[in-house]
C-alpha cells in the first residue's frame, strides 16, 4: 500500500482505483453475490406461476406454495445483505475519491501564484473544487457499481435466455444494441452541452459571490435593479444551460426501454408457438419474459451509467490540470539576513506604461526603509514586486542571488508580506496569528495593542473572526494582520499602510514594537503617515512613475513635493480616531 501512494499518479484516473483495490475487492466479492443471487428471481417467478396454475389444477396443495414463497423470501434476503455490503463499500470508495481528489486539487491551487487564481475567478475555482471533483467521483461510483448491477446482472440474464431458448435469446438481444448505438450518436450533443452548463453555473458562482460581497455597495449607490439584472441573466443562462443538459441526459433511459420493449412482442408470440410444440411450460415462459424484462431494464439503467461517465470526463477534462501531484512541503527554513541589492527596478503590467522606473538602492539587515508618495503612485506594486508574482524588470539580489531566481517555496522563506487588505480566514483569533505554528499568540497580539480587546472578547483568542474578519473593526483586523505577520519573522518584510486604521498612539507602540521584533530584518514600510519617516534609515519616495530615494532630511532638501506633503502632515493635529 505504502509503495502504490509512491507510485500514485493523481492525473490518471486508474490510480485511483488501483489505491482503493481493498474496497474494490469486497465490492467485487458481494457484488458478484449480489448480481448471481438475482437470477434467482425469474426462476422462482416462473416456479410460482407454474404452482399456482398446478394447484388451480389440482395436482398439488398450498403448501408447495408457501414453500416456494419462504425459499424466494430466504434468497431476497441473502442477496440484499449482499447488496447492502456492496454498497456500503461503494460509497466509502467514492468518499475516499472524492476526498483524495480535492486534496490534490487544493495542493495545485496553494502553489498557483496569485494572478493565476484570480485570472481564473473565484466562480470557476468554485466549480472545480467542489462540483466538477463531485462529479468525477460521482462517475467512478456509477461505473464501480454499474459495472455489477448492470454488467454482471446481464451476462447472467443473457446466459438464462439462452438456456430457455437460444433462437428467440438471439433475436431479442438484438435490440440493446441498437439503443447502445442511439446512445453513441447522441454522446457529442451530452458532453456539449454538460461542458456548457458548468461553464454557465461557474459564471453564476462568481455572479453569486459578487452580489454576497457587494450587497451593500449595491444599495448605497442604488445600483441594485441594474446588478439584479446581470445576475438574473446569469440564471437564466445557467438555467437554459442546465434544461437543455439534463433533456439530452434524460433521453437516453426512455431510448434503451422503448426499443429493447419491442422485443416483447417477438417473446409472446414465439413463446405461445414454444408451449403450444410442448420445448416451454407456463414456468419457462413466465420466467423467460421477466428475465428479458430485467435484462431491459439493467440495460436502461446502462443510459444512466452513460450519462454519469459522459458528465464525469467533461469535469476530468476540467480539473486535470490542477490533479499533478506534489510533495508535500517542507517547513520553511529561514535564511539568515543578507544585503539587499536594487537596481534600476521597474515595473509594467504587459507592455504598458511603468509604474514605477529607476529604483536602486542598497539595505543592510535591521533598517527600516519608508515608501510613500502620491495616491496611486504605484506604492503597493512596489510591495508586492518583492513576492515575485508578477515579472519585473532590473534586478533584485538577495545577497549573491537574484531574487525571482529563487524557487516559490525559497521566497516564501524569505520574503514576508502584509497586504493593506488584511487577508483573514473565517477561523479564531489565535489560529490567524500562528497558522498551525508553534508559539503563544497573544505575546504577538501584545505587540500589536491587540491583547486587551482579545481579552474582553467573549471567547478571548478562541473567538471566530467571520468571513474576511466581518466580526472585527478595520484597525482589529489590520493589527490581527500584523500579529500574524510578526508570528512568522523573515528577513525581509514588507508591510503595506499597517497603520491606516489606528490612532496615534496605537501607531507609536506597535512602531516601537517592530524596531524590537525584527532586529535583523530588512523592513520596508509602506505608508501615507509620515510620523515615524525622521527616524527611518532611508525613504523611497513615488510620484509620476519616478522615483527618489534618500533620508528623510535629503528629501526635504531636495523634493519639493515631499517637503510639502511632510508639512501638511505634521501641520494636522492628530484627530483621536479609535481603531
Amino acid at each position: 500500500m505504502e509503495h502504490a501512494s509512491r507510485q500514485f499518479q493523481p492525473d490518471k484516473i486508474t490510480a485511483h482505483f488501483r489505491l482503493e483495490w481493498v474496497n474494490l475487492l469486497l465490492i467485487t466479492l458481494s457484488g458478484l453475490l449480489y448480481n448471481l443471487g438475482l437470477l434467482a428471481g425469474p426462476w422462482f417467478e416462473g416456479k410460482l406461476a407454474q404452482c399456482l396454475a398446478d394447484i388451480l389444477d389440482g395436482n398439488k396443495t398450498a403448501a408447495a406454495m408457501v414453500y416456494l414463497v419462504l425459499s424466494y423470501i430466504t434468497v431476497t434476503l441473502l442477496v440484499q445483505g449482499a447488496r447492502f455490503i456492496k454498497r456500503f463499500y461503494v460509497r466509502r470508495f467514492a468518499n475516499n475519491t472524492s476526498r483524495r481528489m480535492k486534496g490534490v486539487l487544493f495542493s495545485n491551487l496553494v502553489r498557483q501564484k496569485k494572478a493565476a487564481l484570480e485570472c481564473e475567478g473565484a466562480g470557476e475555482l468554485l466549480t472545480k473544487a467542489i462540483s466538477d471533483v463531485d462529479d468525477c467521483a460521482e462517475g467512478m461510483r456509477k461505473f464501480t457499481t454499474e459495472f455489477f448491477d448492470t454488467g454482471v446482472a446481464m451476462v447472467g440474464y443473457v446466459g438464462m435466455l439462452l438456456v430457455y431458448d437460444w433462437r428467440l435469446a438471439l433475436l431479442c438481444l438484438i435490440f440493446p444494441p441498437v439503443s447502445y448505438i442511439c446512445a453513441e450518436l447522441m454522446k457529442g450533443n451530452v458532453q456539449r452541452t454538460g461542458a456548457a452548463c458548468k461553464k454557465a453555473a461557474a459564471s453564476l458562482s462568481a455572479a453569486t459571490l459578487d452580489r454576497a460581497e457587494n450587497a451593500v455597495t449595491y444599495r448605497i449607490y442604488g445600483c441594485e435593479a441594474a446588478q439584479e439584472t446581470g445576475y438574473e441573466q446569469a440564471l437564466g443562462k445557467y438555467e437554459r444551460s442546465a434544461v437543455l443538459a439534463n433533456l439530452w441526459q434524460s433521453a437516453l433511459p426512455p431510448l434503451y426501454l422503448v426499443i429493447s420493449n419491442i422485443s416483447v412482442l417477438f417473446i409472446f408470440w414465439l413463446g405461445r408457438e414454444n408451449i403450444l410444440a410442448g420445448k416451454w411450460d407456463i414456468a419457462a415462459l413466465v420466467a423467460f419474459l421477466s428475465c428479458y424484462g430485467k435484462l431491459a431494464v439493467k440495460s436502461s439503467k446502462a443510459g444512466k451509467l452513460f450519462n454519469a461517465v459522459q458528465k464525469a470526463q467533461v469535469s476530468w477534462k476540467r480539473i486535470r490540470p490542477l490533479m499533478r501531484k506534489q510533495n508535500p512541503l517542507p517547513p520553511p527554513e529561514i535564511p539568515a539576513g543578507r544585503t539587499l541589492v536594487i537596481s534600476d527596478l521597474s515595473f509594467s503590467y504587459g507592455d504598458g506604461v511603468p509604474i514605477f522606473s529607476g529604483l536602486s538602492l542598497t539595505a543592510q539587515p535591521g533598517q527600516i526603509i519608508g515608501i510613500t508618495g502620491s495616491v496611486a503612485c504605484g506604492k503597493s506594486t512596489l510591495g508586492r514586486t518583492f513576492l515575485c508574482e508578477a515579472p519585473y524588470t532590473g534586478s533584485i539580489r538577495w545577497g549573491n542571488q537574484e531574487l525571482r531566481t529563487l524557487s516559490p517555496r525559497d521566497i516564501s522563506a524569505t520574503v514576508g508580506y502584509l497586504g493593506h487588505d488584511p487577508e483573514l480566514w473565517n477561523d479564531t483569533v489565535e489560529s490567524n496569528v500562528l497558522c498551525g505554528s508553534d508559539g503563544r499568540a497573544m505575546d504577538y497580539l501584545k505587540r500589536t495593542c491587540l491583547d486587551e480587546e482579545v481579552n474582553n472578547m467573549e471567547a478571548g483568542m478562541q473567538t471566530v473572526v467571520g468571513s474576511g474578519a466581518d466580526r472585527l473593526s478595520g484597525g482589529q483586523a489590520q493589527r490581527l494582520a500584523l500579529a500574524r505577520t510578526l508570528a512568522h519573522p523573515r528577513p525581509l518584510l514588507v508591510l503595506d499602510d499597517p497603520f491606516s486604521a489606528l490612532d496615534r498612539d496605537t501607531e507609536d507602540a506597535i512602531f516601537e514594537a517592530l524596531k524590537q521584533s525584527s532586529p535583523g530584518s530588512i523592513l520596508f514600510l509602506i505608508s501615507h503617515r509620515l510620523y515615524h519617516f525622521p527616524e527611518l534609515d532611508k525613504v523611497v519616495f513615488m510620484d509620476g512613475g519616478k522615483v527618489t530615494v534618500g533620508t528623510h532630511q535629503e528629501l526635504l532638501a531636495s523634493c519639493p513635493l515631499y517637503q510639502t506633503m511632510w508639512e501638511a502632515h505634521i501641520s494636522v493635529k492628530d484627530d483621536g480616531e479609535v481603531a
